[in-house]
């Protein structure tokens, strides 16, 4: 099987992942969190600059888990968008270097396709609540057509998959993103940045039911999200009473966020009629949301804990599949960054 070596850099973690066969031979991705939670979000240009100073490590620590030298590298894969303009920059333009000296393809890949090759792989596969990989990432794959829904901190969308190449966005945040929301909340309530999976711990041990929080777009009956109003509905909750429990703030802001996600995917399902989602992106590490839609009826497929999060190897994944189709750019090495680059349509009118 070929081996293929993905890169993404689109945001604050620089991720190197490599791939043969749809299997994970190595995932490696260094974190940049340290760097700048005295900032309390992503500063671009230092995200940048730790990028370049890293990449050559990460690549070499990559290759090493997996046993490989670079002459054993059959394809150079990396995120083209969306994401911060520099840097998609330095990953773009490392995996295309790297692709030209190896004489090897170079495949371009969107941020989000990858988030979808990754929960929709074999090792990611659940199906009615139970997981369905085996060893070694033997598992049920999902394969097309399938309902999408993507929950990041820079992403929240719903697609309709009809096939690798025929995506069809159903609906998106109409402000923040839901993963947003969650670390906007955690810091609220002094856990820090980034607090989604701290504030998700919380909430274990508080009442969900303790604040009337307003339901998102309640009543609207379409297929967008929001978590604006919910995230100010919670701010000023907290100025007007700095004494309430952060458990059950959390417990209460995690009910109402996770349960318009669900709402709105659930009602997409409808709508489409299609029974199989995949569910992408870092906000599907959420044990609410995982528990929530493997009741739901629905055959669900979420990623590994390691793949939920921003990563290389989703990127490799994402390649294998274009490659297997041969849906490659003829100009590859000439592709540029694109910071917000939408996930292709489906073929039609407009």
């Amino acid at each position: 099987m070929p081996n293929v070596l993905g890169i993404d850099t689109s945001c604050d973690d620089t991720g190197v992942g490599i791939c043969s066969g749809g299997l994970v031979r190595a995932n490696v991705v260094l974190s940049q969190t340290a760097l700048h939670t005295g900032f309390g979000g992503v500063v671009p240009e230092a995200a940048s600059r730790e990028h370049l100073d890293v990449i050559d490590a990460v690549v070499e620590r990559a290759l090493e888990t997996a046993g490989l030298q670079l002459r054993d590298i059959d394809a150079v894969a990396a995120t083209r968008g969306p994401g911060l303009v520099g840097a998609l920059l330095v990953g773009l333009s490392y995996a295309k270097a790297l692709a030209w000296g190896l004489e090897v393809p170079f495949v371009p890949i969107h941020h989000l396709e990858g988030h979808l090759a990754a929960a929709a792989a074999a090792n990611g596969g659940r199906e009615g609540g139970r997981e369905t990989a085996g060893q070694g990432g033997q598992g049920a794959a999902a394969e097309p057509p399938f309902l999408a829904l993507i929950a990041s901190g820079g992403h929240t969308a719903l697609f309709k998959v009809s096939g690798w190449d025929d995506i069809e966005e159903l609906g998106h945040t109409l402000d923040d993103a839901a993963g947003e929301a969650f670390d906007k909340v955690a810091r609220m309530i002094g856990l820090g940045y980034p607090g989604g999976a701290a504030l998700a711990k919380l909430a274990e041990s508080g009442d969900d039911t303790a604040l009337d929080l307003p339901w998102p777009l309640q009543g609207k009956g379409g297929l967008d999200f929001s978590f604006s109003g919910l995230k100010t509905a919670v701010a000023q909750l907290v100025a007007r009473d700095p004494g309430r429990p952060a458990a059950d703030i959390a417990a209460s802001f995690e009910r109402v966020a996770i349960g318009s996600l669900v709402e709105v995917t659930l009602r997409a399902a409808r709508l489409t009629g299609l029974n199989r989602l995949v569910v992408a992106g870092g906000v599907a590490a959420n044990r609410r949301l995982r528990d929530a839609l493997d009741s739901s009826g629905l055959e669900t497929h979420f990623p590994p804990a390691e793949l939920a999060t921003d990563n290389g190897a989703m990127i490799a994944l994402a390649a294998e599949l274009k490659l297997a189709r041969r849906d490659l750019i003829a100009a590859a090495l000439e592709t540029d960054a694109a910071p917000y680059l939408p996930l292709a349509r489906a073929p039609g009118p407009g």
